[in-house]
């Protein structure tokens, strides 16, 4: 007997084998089958979705939940778009009770709507004595205050209390770790806002680290969750490089640096594993620290940065491929993204590993030249099209007509047979698979500016990238990202079909529920 059948639904299955269904079977989680092969079962539960659209659950393969959760809980400056307007929030902000010595974190902070960055004096009028933290809405910088400076080590850069990349992370080591309570409220806040927009499954994008890590135990406060019932999607968690350490192994193992016990990707269940170990090469394009091989627009050859000394960053991707990791490398310039295809190279001629499934996250900038080289090396491209949705007029401003048309490709990548694949980054950007479905397709930001247009894709290829490939780049393929026999029963039940509406509607469809392991995750909220 089935545990339920879902009827009357037009489910659009991503199985080639059987590509549209009318009926779903379920069984302790599990797909049993669709069609002939389960209308006639007996079923404890018989749901009909009267007509609805059902897909398999949206995968987001790169997120930031702890830092999502956080962020919503946290004071904002957005959108203040005068000096005044954030200082009146700082201020009331530093005004507020709490323990002593505790910091001031305000999120939201993004320099490009003020023309310049707020300055370390600025926020010393309204600190009240307080560490201040403006966390920049990239990720990658933030602007504190002198009492925040003055702790600092000596020699870490900044400009007036602006900090950028490692500097930031000299900054964030200051203050104490968050608490896994903390950590695990933040995480189950935007799991549960994942859930809304018909997310079943994501790909935590940094844990235990110094740029985005919250704690050196995170990892626990996931299990917390798990252990108390509350993890309500499944998660796939990705260390982040600087947690490994040089390891006296076996010299047969070659593993030159690892996590403790030899910890590496696959570790874990169907609910919380261990995914890719994420390294970071440069920064991000909405702080301008995006490495570039050409500079940014209207700057004074500014190209960006890296995250670290380049053969340092290239020794850590070698090591993890040698580790036997997956690799998750984050490059959004090209001259990153160059970093990040010659060391892959590099380590695969030392231990060749065909199905490493390594990943660039974002390839936000990618020349010409450089797709055949992510094709030959069989390296996804884990895209944000949010970003260009959201932040597109700007990015296209400051790389250039000559480059604009480069950026968060979609088409480009598939006729070069690379695996495209969507995510969010969220809290960056926008976290709706549907809103990015539909700039896939369109191409269009909220302005209604076009950016390269030549990378729109079908509305299939962008449903792809959010289900199939998204299982894929997480090693889910044998258990997500399509509606067949044996698969998990996660899948998202839409308003109307993303085929039959005006691309210009795919963003506003209705997500009605969404079912993880064959229960409505958002019922009875």
């Amino acid at each position: 007997m089935l545990c339920t059948r879902l009827t009357n639904a037009r489910f659009l299955t991503m199985d080639p084998r059987h590509p549209v269904a009318h009926d779903l079977g379920i069984w302790r989680g599990r797909i049993v089958g669709v069609d002939e092969a389960v209308t006639s079962l007996p079923a404890r539960r018989v749901v009909d979705l009267g007509g609805a659209t059902v897909l398999p659950g949206f995968i987001d393969s790169h997120v930031h939940l702890a830092w999502a959760g956080l962020k919503a809980g946290a004071p904002s400056v957005a959108p203040c778009e005068r000096i005044e307007d954030i200082l009146a929030v700082v201020d009331a902000a530093a005004r507020r009770p709490a323990p002593a010595g505790a910091w001031v974190e305000v999120a939201g902070y993004d320099q490009r709507a003020l023309g310049r960055h707020l300055t370390a004096a600025e926020l010393d009028r309204v600190s009240h004595g307080r560490k201040i933290f403006l966390m920049h809405d990239s990720g990658h910088a933030c602007v504190v205050n002198t009492a925040v400076l003055e702790l600092l080590p000596d020699g870490t850069p900044h400009e007036d209390g602006f900090l950028a990349e490692s500097a930031m992370t000299a900054a964030r080591r200051l203050r104490l770790p968050y608490s896994q309570e903390e950590l695990a409220d933040a995480i189950e806040k935007a799991a549960r806002a994942c859930l809304d927009e018909g997310v079943t499954a994501c790909a935590e994008a940094g844990i235990g680290g110094g740029l985005l890590g919250h704690s050196p135990v995170e990892l626990g406060a996931y299990q917390l969750l798990r252990d108390r019932g509350r993890l309500p999607l499944r998660v796939q968690l990705m260390a982040s490089g600087d947690t490994l350490r040089p390891r006296a192994a076996h010299p047969d193992d070659g593993f030159p640096r690892s996590l403790d016990l030899g910890l590496r990707t696959g570790f874990g269940d169907d609910w919380l594993s261990l995914g890719a170990l994420k390294i970071y090469t440069d920064g991000g394009m909405m702080a301008r620290t995006a490495a570039l091989t050409s500079p940014y627009e209207g700057t004074a050859g500014d190209t960006g940065r890296f995250q670290d000394e380049p053969e340092r960053i290239a020794a850590l991707i070698v090591d993890g491929h040698l580790a036997g990791w997956q690799l998750a490398v984050h490059a959004i310039g090209d001259r990153a993204a160059d970093l990040a295809l010659d060391a892959l190279e590099r380590a695969q001629r030392l231990r060749p590993r065909p199905d490493a499934r390594h990943r660039v996250e974002h390839a936000g900038l990618i020349r010409p030249d450089q797709l055949p080289r992510f094709a030959a090396l069989g390296v996804s491209a884990v895209v944000q099209p949010n970003f260009l949705r959201s932040f597109g007029d700007d990015y296209a401003t400051v790389m250039g007509e000559g480059r604009a048309d480069w950026m968060y490709r979609g088409r480009g990548f598939l006729d070069h047979g690379v695996e495209l694949v969507g995510s969010s980054d969220r809290p960056v950007a926008d976290g709706s698979p549907l809103r990015a479905i539909q700039f896939m397709v369109e191409r269009l930001s909220l302005s209604g500016r076009s950016i390269g247009p030549d990378e729109a894709v079908t509305v299939d290829e962008a449903l792809r990238a959010y289900t199939v490939a998204g299982a894929r780049a997480c090693r889910w393929e044998d258990a997500a990202g399509a509606l067949a026999a044996g698969m998990r029963a996660d899948l998202v039940v839409l308003g109307d079909d993303p085929h039959r509406v005006d691309p210009s509607r795919i963003g506003d469809i209705q997500v009605l529920a969404t079912y993880v392991d064959g229960r409505d995750a958002r019922a009875g909220r």
